[in-house]
């Protein structure tokens, strides 16, 4: 910057009118405020923003007793009260050792999982020696930020050694799907401040405050990345207070936009651009004993809900569900419903679900599986469809129904924990066995197969000659024949020849 040389005479500044320099110096204290702000935002996160060095295994989902070869990756994490450090999930997910390095210190600090919300794609970690960060200032939180306002994201992108910082604006404020979990959607703010692999965990800052956590992008599409708000921050740090997480609730009901004048005046509503009609209920939900098919929800705690199935939060225009996310598992939400052409008032009670656990992506805990015979058996899940380089869109039709929808079309039907036959292990036992894998186990020896453990009864407590196997769905379907005898004595060997220390993980 410049020394300007002082020549004040009382009325002018270097031979300029004083009133003639006014609009002249408030641009240049502008623009003197704006880099100081952007370096104490620095200043401010330099010393609680963290690198975290991960060391991660993959299981093999269509081989469940194997597992990929160790995986480096990097990312970031910052220090907030209490001297832990948060980051995200998927930093850490499948971890087999974490390393923490300080701003400008070249030893790597051993660190642990504390708590880890993967639906939320938030963790919280320590380093083994907590007096490594006694000195370090935390960083503090502050709210939701106004679109078109600016943000610095912190981090390490690219797995670089040095932090980087990036400026941007916020772009817009939606309820999103998180790509981690994969069948959440929360909160999350979009910015065109670079977020780039590394940046993951690091803090979003407006000032001296964190405003979010920067955690995703979507591929395809430029200067647009994704940082999770402190509203789900907050959520996450109060739910794990009692020592343990439990998770975003979800009541398990659907809204439809109810915009269709005639069919408002079908349920006796005015046309006032007010009301989301309850569309669907899951099975087992809370949402079941308290809503109806056809009810329509005008007020959620508070907020007007509006015909399009959004409500007006701070400012902005957002899905209904932000409003239920708000609670923690045992809370309960006051409705303000249309029901049989009159209001009505109720609560309603929300928990965390976790019956599409098998849908979304799961981590930390190795696949599940039984062996017998060289038949491998193995739980139905979206990690298994991932393994196989199909998504659910491209995978058969029938396993793709098994696991997204048959629990919402018919859930009288539906499986606690789907099984497929994931492949066969050759052996004389298996060769003229002719369904090879990828393949929904229906049932085996008469009984129908909810879950894993199933199958090991099923076939363990058989005293016939031959096991018949049934796949597909309830009706129709392959069957296949085993011989008992000959599986039971094959086992051992079976074992031996793949190299595979368990015949089971249940």
């Amino acid at each position: 910057m410049r020394n300007f040389a002082a020549c004040n005479n009382g009325r002018s500044v270097c031979g300029f009118r004083i009133g003639s320099l006014i609009p002249v110096l408030t641009v240049i204290f502008s623009l003197i405020l704006a880099a100081v702000g952007l370096r104490a935002e620095e200043l401010a996160a330099e010393r609680a923003v963290v690198q975290i060095l991960t060391s991660s295994q993959l299981p093999v989902y269509d081989a469940p007793w194997r597992f990929q070869p160790i995986q480096q990756s990097s990312g970031t994490g910052f220090v907030i009260e209490g001297g832990r450090i948060l980051t995200n999930a998927h930093v850490i997910a499948w971890s087999k050792q974490i390393l923490v390095r300080r701003y400008q210190d070249p030893r790597l600090l051993p660190a642990r999982v504390v708590f880890a919300g993967h639906d939320c794609d938030l963790a919280l970690l320590e380093v083994l020696d907590p007096k490594e960060l006694s000195e370090v200032k935390p960083l503090e939180f502050g709210e939701l930020p106004e679109v078109r306002s600016t943000v610095v994201t912190a981090g390490y992108p690219a797995g670089g050694d040095q932090m980087s910082f990036t400026r941007g604006v916020v772009s817009r404020i939606e309820v999103q799907p998180y790509v981690h979990p994969g069948n959440r959607s929360l909160l999350a703010v979009q910015t065109d401040a670079a977020i780039n692999p590394g940046n993951s965990g690091g803090p979003v800052l407006q000032g001296e405050k964190v405003v979010g956590v920067a955690f995703q992008g979507i591929p395809g599409l430029q200067n647009a990345g994704f940082f999770i708000p402190t509203e789900v921050v907050r959520h996450f740090l109060d739910d794990i207070r009692d020592g343990r997480y439990d998770g975003f609730p979800m009541a398990g009901v659907s809204f439809q936009d109810l915009q269709n004048p005639a069919y408002r005046r079908y349920l006796g509503l005015a046309d006032d651009g007010r009301g989301a009609r309850v569309d669907a209920l899951r099975a087992g939900g809370t949402a079941e004993k308290v809503l109806k098919p056809d009810d329509v929800l005008l007020e959620a705690n508070g907020y007007a809900v509006g015909s399009d199935s959004l409500v007006l939060y701070k400012g902005n225009r957002v899905a209904a569900n932000v409003v239920f996310q708000q609670l923690q598992t045992g809370g309960a939400l006051h409705l303000k419903i249309w029901r049989d052409h009159a209001p009505l008032e109720l609560d309603l009670p929300l928990e965390a679900y976790t019956g599409d656990r098998l849908a979304g992506h799961q981590y930390d805990e190795p696949p599940r599986y039984f062996i017998y015979g060289g038949l491998v058996f193995t739980s139905l899940s979206s990690n298994y469809v991932d393994t196989l380089g199909d998504s659910v869109a491209t995978v058969s039709a029938q396993l793709g129904y098994e696991l997204i929808y048959r629990v919402a079309e018919s859930p009288a039907s539906a499986r606690a924990e789907p099984v497929v036959l994931s492949g066969v292990l050759p052996n004389a036992v298996n060769a003229d066995f002719g369904v090879r894998g990828r393949a929904l186990v229906n049932r085996i020896n008469g009984v129908r197969i909810e879950r894993l453990e199933d199958v090991k009864r099923a076939l363990q407590e058989h005293k016939g000659d031959r096991h018949l196997i049934e796949f597909g769905g309830p009706k129709h379907g392959p069957m296949e024949a085993l011989d008992r005898a000959a599986a039971e004595s094959a086992n051992a060997e079976i074992l031996r020849t793949y190299g595979i220390v368990s015949a089971e993980r249940l």
